[in-house]
């Protein structure tokens, strides 16, 4: 029988089909050299295929290939059957049962020749019915680049073992860190390249996908294989169970090309489930999580993990402090770090061509705010279940855009230590809320300038004072002074009158020219009662004028508030205007207003105003702090509303009853230490 194959095509199909095949599955060229190796002849000979692809198979071979009557017969006849003997991982020798056929081109020119092999039955052993490939067979296999690693192998091995361990460990990591990913087979990208295929893992470095916990005996193995020096010499160490494979065994061994070695990993998969299960249910997680709306990062921080428990075994509580004195740490985090994995959005948003150029350490998310890197290490020290943070960010392309970052940390403990990145692009929000701000900054400031029109009188009168008493003085002080004998102590004592006044004319401008100039919120720490007294400075005409009684309860050691000073008197100014406009038709005794403030019992600073004019009417009550509502006839209905949104922006509420006493009351209660929005 000659099977002729007509294009690349069909090969590729039947290569496919292979791969799930339970015999051993071999393909090489005319020349013998291997060009396919299933996963049963993984299993069968203990050979990787990534190993063997390229060798020729009378390397491994004894008694086929060298053998010229089989070659010749198999090429004549298209076919051959027998048994063999071939070398194996372990350099003994197994004992094949194959069948080999002749591929040949549609033009009849030779292609290539496939063999099947099973193991050859030792005399009394009965075959199986069942025969597949046990799971613990199958190695995941890695062709590595250790080029950039020579001067860390040079330096563990100039350091010897008589070297701290400490100093030796984190030689070993940053070997493995500087190794490279040349190939993998697919059970290695399974196992640790997030089921994404061998490509994703190609050209990073080993660190990014090896398990820290072994790193470092992966590192002692290439040292030991660099320094033995023999190609083909495999070098083995039994490594505990990670998480992902139960018993694991590596195996290393030096290849014919410079600065590679291969590594095969055996172990059974930690979990009871099948892979073709687990390929599925993967399958369609990383569906979902590719398509979801929002960028998302897996990052790999096991190996932070490990020193944080390391410091706070050492007794290390304020992780913040710590960092302030260990920037170093940080920029640790930043090169070590590394995302493993990303979605669609993510490349998106970053601008990037593929995931391949998200892959890489964390430290470069976070080129615009480095803060926020250490933010994200405090809470995983701290074990919060996460963290969120408005930040920014640099894109691939050197854009800045405002996200909200979410931290999912792992939940201890540990299963596989992945650390989730959520990350929402909110620039245009952020853009808009900055333009809402300045909007209601404008409205805010038109509303204190028109304040400011209505107290006209209140603020001339205000000025007049102290100038007439510096006029008064300064007359009194030069006829002193024209006198025979002036009397110096006397025109000494009017001259400090004269600043004095002069002194108070220029704290009213100042307060003047403070409340009509625009200017961005300034947070301080502010004395509530002391606020309101300065508020009442501007409206003191106002209440002397028209003989309304002023009765103020001011709480004593209240807590001070975080705010703005300007914002919170043009509040109260507001409140104290509406409250004598209230009272224009009530005269004698009865003409009163009531200041208070106090804590309630919750800890909010209270501020409460109440007047004894005619009250809210009830169909008025609900609307009073609407945008344009008015009950004056020359009145624009924004006084109120602005009130309403600078409370709001101090954490507080404002609100407006009429008192059981009579007459309106106007009450606003704010966060002690509130932080301005």
């Amino acid at each position: 029988m000659k099977p002729a194959v007509s294009d690349v095509g069909a090969i590729k199909a039947d290569l496919h089909i292979a791969d799930l095949a339970s015999e051993s599955v071999i393909i090489f060229d005319s020349a013998g050299k291997i060009q396919y190796w299933n996963p049963a002849s993984e299993a069968l000979y203990g050979w990787p295929a990534l190993s063997v692809k390229g060798r020729s198979i009378v390397d491994l071979s004894k008694g086929v290939m060298d053998d010229e009557d089989h070659w010749q017969l198999l090429l004549r006849e298209g076919g051959w059957q027998g048994q063999v003997s071939r070398r194996s991982f372990s350099n003994s020798h197994v004992v094949v049962d194959i069948r080999q056929y002749v591929r040949f081109h549609s033009d009849g020119t030779l292609h290539d020749i496939v063999e099947y092999g099973q193991r050859a039955l030792t005399d009394g052993e009965r075959a199986g019915t069942d025969w597949h490939i046990p799971d613990r067979l199958m190695a995941a296999s890695w062709e590595i680049d250790i080029a950039g690693a020579r001067p860390w192998i040079d330096a563990v091995v100039a350091g010897g073992t008589g070297q701290e361990a400490e100093a030796r460990e984190a030689q070993l990591l940053s070997l493995v860190q500087a190794c490279r990913v040349i190939e993998v087979n697919d059970r290695a990208a399974r196992l640790v390249g997030g089921n994404r295929g061998p490509g994703v893992m190609i050209d990073q470095s080993v660190a990014a996908f090896w398990p820290i916990e072994s790193r470092a005996t992966l590192g002692e193995l290439i040292v030991e294989a660099v320094v033995a020096d023999q190609r083909g010499q495999t070098h083995r160490r039994q490594l505990a169970s990670d998480g992902i494979l139960r018993d694991p065994v590596v195996t290393l061994w030096l290849v014919d090309k410079v600065d590679r070695i291969f590594v095969a990993v055996n172990g059974t998969a930690d979990d009871d489930r099948s892979y073709l299960y687990l390929r599925a249910s993967e399958a369609r997680y990383r569906k979902l999580i590719h398509y979801m709306p929002t960028a998302l990062l897996q990052v790999d921080a096991s190996h932070m993990g490990k020193i944080y428990a390391g410091l706070r075994s050492s007794g290390v509580e304020d992780f913040g402090a710590y960092l302030a004195d260990h920037p170093e740490l940080v920029e640790l985090a930043a090169e070590t770090v590394t995302v493993t994995d990303v979605n669609r959005r993510a490349v998106e948003m970053f601008g990037g061509q593929g995931a391949l150029d998200l892959i890489r350490p964390v430290g470069n998310l976070f080129l615009a705010n480095r803060d926020t890197l250490r933010n994200v290490m405090i809470g995983r020290f701290n074990g919060q279940p996460s963290h969120r943070e408005l930040t920014k960010v640099q894109t691939l392309d050197g854009r800045t855009l405002d996200v909200q970052l979410s931290v999912t940390y792992p939940i201890p403990p540990g299963e596989l230590d992945v650390t989730i990145f959520s990350i929402e692009d909110v620039t245009a929000r952020v853009q808009m809320e900055a333009q809402l701000r300045e909007l209601q900054a404008d409205f805010t400031h038109a509303c204190r300038i028109s304040m400011l029109g209505e107290l006209t009188t209140s603020i001339a009168h205000e000025v007049n004072q102290p100038l007439a008493a510096i006029l008064t003085n300064a007359e009194t002080s030069l006829r002193w002074l024209a006198r025979v004998e002036p009397n110096l102590d006397k025109v000494k004592e009017l001259t400090t009158r004269i600043a004095t006044s002069a002194h108070r004319a220029n704290d009213i401008v100042q307060r003047i020219r403070g409340m009509a100039a625009k200017h961005q919120p300034e947070q301080m720490m502010l004395d509530l009662n002391q606020v309101a007294q300065e508020s009442m400075l501007f409206l003191r005409h106002e209440i002397e004028t028209r003989s309304i009684g002023i009765t103020t309860i001011f709480a004593k050691g209240l807590p001070r508030v975080r705010g703005d000073r300007i914002q919170l008197q043009q509040v109260i100014v507001n409140l104290l205007m509406n409250s004598i406009q209230a009272l224009e038709n009530v005269r004698g005794s009865e003409c009163a207003i009531i200041l208070e403030t106090s804590q309630d019992i919750t800890g909010l600073l209270c501020f409460s105003i109440r007047d004894t004019g005619p009250g809210i009417s009830a169909a008025n009550l609900d609307r009073v702090f609407e945008g344009f509502f008015t009950t004056k006839e020359n009145g624009l209905g924004i006084g109120l509303g602005i009130c309403q949104s600078i409370i709001m922006a101090h954490g507080g509420r404002i609100m407006a009853d009429n008192h059981p006493l009579g007459g309106a009351e106007f009450r606003f209660t704010i966060p002690s230490g509130a932080t301005l929005a």
